[in-house]
């Protein structure tokens, strides 16, 4: 049953960690759909559709492609971040140089190397998202830093206390209930739009991402 559940995350939640950009111009009719990030609460949930109202405060009509994913996150601390784990920071430039962590995700096993970079992301303004494996972790006087590699490259983040700390879990349909919060990575349609994979929060557990 774990394979399956893990089986489930890897091809449900791909696009959490994937913002390639095409390395070389493209024809208009190979461009892919334009990627957003919507960011709420549910309204309402029937069969292959999600209404949900975003942080921002605007009403957005989600359609949930054939085979989407669904998953959840769960509670989980800073010292559960391990070197050789695969993690997702959302981060901020910090005044006195370096970043600060917004968020940390801890992602499965099973989806090591997904996504792999740092790149600009949507949580505030001017953050970045970065998956990376953990080269270690430390603890000092004035909070928690991680160093993270990625393509060869190594990057320090600062985790302040406080910062949520959640990995995947799973989730059903059940869970789809009005006032649940959802992160939804989706493609823009003429319709609102399109995802095929959608993080659910319960337990008291919001994505953070």
């Amino acid at each position: 049953m774990i394979k399956t559940i893990l089986r489930a995350l890897v091809l449900g939640l791909t696009a959490i960690a994937s913002t390639a950009l095409p390395a070389a111009p493209v024809h208009a009719e190979d461009q892919k759909p334009e990627q957003i990030h919507v960011r709420g609460s549910i309204v309402s949930y029937s069969g292959s559709a999600l209404k949900v109202k975003t942080r921002e405060g605007e009403t957005v009509y989600v359609t949930l492609a054939d085979g989407w994913k669904l998953a959840s996150v769960a509670n989980a601390a800073v010292t559960d971040i391990k070197p050789g784990d695969f993690v997702g920071i959302a981060s901020l430039p910090s005044a006195g140089g370096g970043d600060g962590a917004l968020e940390v995700l801890i992602f499965p096993p099973a989806m090591k190397g997904a996504g792999e970079g740092s790149y600009g992301w949507d949580l505030k303004p001017n953050s970045s998202m970065t998956n990376a494996t953990v080269a270690d972790a430390v603890k000092g006087v004035d909070g928690r830093t991680v160093t993270v590699s990625y393509h060869g490259k190594e990057k320090k983040i600062a985790i302040p206390d406080g910062t949520p700390v959640v990995t995947i879990a799973p989730a059903s349909n059940d869970d789809l209930v009005p006032g649940a919060v959802v992160f939804i990575p989706a493609e823009k349609a003429a319709s609102g739009a399109l995802a095929h994979q959608v993080l659910v929060g319960k337990n008291g557990v919001v994505p953070p991402m």
